[in-house]
């Protein structure tokens, strides 16, 4: 712990000395102008009385230009919710997060290693090139959709599980300066948060006694906190926020697919044939006391289990009971 805390608070986000854009533009246009009109005018006006000034204006036009040349690098434009962390000699400078039109040392250098590197694609015989991302680092609320990915909940079976993460960078010296790219960073550190939770909770109940046991699928908003919490503990070190995990894919993994849904299925038939066994053993009931209420017809014990046990098949059978009417007497 004390190495990450000497890692984290390492450097310290300081904003960068800058100067008006526009005013310096001027100052540009200027001297790029009056070196020019310095290397063309200067001769053809001296050179016929006064040699050595037509050269000396024309020198000294020449390396005005080459100045002016080297403080053009210098303007920047930053747009809202964009930063520029600069390096002067491989040292820390500062960061500019203002948006607006800027001046800065020529000298400095803008850093971002979560931009994507300069490649070469061919597709069809066409070859394009990407000269890689820009140096700005983005402020904006941005969207991680991890991958899905194979764990095993709490009682060792296999599920697939897949969230997405709303992030954002608070801290851009920490974001550049602690880990080698922010965004792999973050990736790699939600796998491990997925799977660090996932592995604590088991994916339904088994039995009813466990109603108060918190479930990957039927606690999924408390499950989704547990991991914002252990994501957000694990990016601090990069500068990032994290502002929301939800879980967007939950299911058994196909090896055990099959057999957890003719458990499902098992389930739902001991429910729905529960269901039907206590609306039969009522209908029964009400049956018996409206026969002996209304004194239609006077049965012995034998007989009320005679009837109550018909009735039961007919009311919970799976199809339609095949009525025998009896042509004598029911004694």
């Amino acid at each position: 712990m004390e190495m990450q805390e000497k890692i984290v608070n390492r450097y310290t986000e300081k904003p960068v000395k800058t100067k008006n854009g526009f005013v310096m533009l001027a100052l540009i246009l200027v001297l790029f102008f009056g070196s020019i009109a310095a290397m063309v005018c200067g001769p053809v006006f001296l050179s016929s009385t006064n040699v050595g000034a037509a050269v000396g204006i024309a020198i000294a036009g020449a390396l005005v230009l080459i100045f002016d040349l080297f403080l053009m690098p210098g303007l920047k434009i930053l747009n809202p919710n964009e930063a520029l962390v600069l390096t002067l000699f491989g040292k820390y400078h500062g960061t500019l997060k203002k948006d607006g039109y800027f001046w800065v040392n020529p000298f400095c250098e803008g850093i971002n290693p979560g931009a994507a590197p300069a490649s070469m694609t061919t597709v069809n015989g066409n070859t394009s090139f990407s000269f890689g991302g820009s140096r700005k680092i983005s402020l904006k609320t941005m969207t991680l959709n991890n991958e899905k990915q194979t764990v095993n909940d709490e009682r060792g079976n296999p599920i697939v599980i897949g969230t997405i993460v709303i992030w954002r960078i608070v801290d851009t010296t920490k974001a550049v300066f602690n880990v080698q790219n922010y965004r792999t960073f973050l990736g790699t550190q939600c796998d491990s948060a997925t799977r660090n939770i996932a592995r604590m909770y088991p994916y339904d109940l088994m039995d009813d006694d466990d109603q108060g046991e918190k479930t990957l699928r039927g606690s999924s908003q408390e499950i989704a906190d547990m991991m914002k919490q252990d994501l957000q503990q694990r990016v601090a070190i990069a500068g990032l926020e994290i502002l929301e995990v939800r879980i967007t894919h939950l299911s058994y993994a196909p090896e055990i697919a099959a057999a957890m849904l003719q458990r499902q299925q098992a389930e739902a038939i001991v429910a729905a044939r529960k269901k039907i066994v206590e609306g039969a053993v009522g209908m029964v009931e009400m049956a018996l006391e409206q026969l002996q209420d209304q004194r239609i017809v006077d049965l012995d014990e034998e007989r009320k289990a005679a009837m109550v046990s018909n009735l039961l098949v007919v009311l919970c059978g799976n199809k339609d009971a095949q009525p025998i009417v009896n042509s004598g007497s029911i004694y």
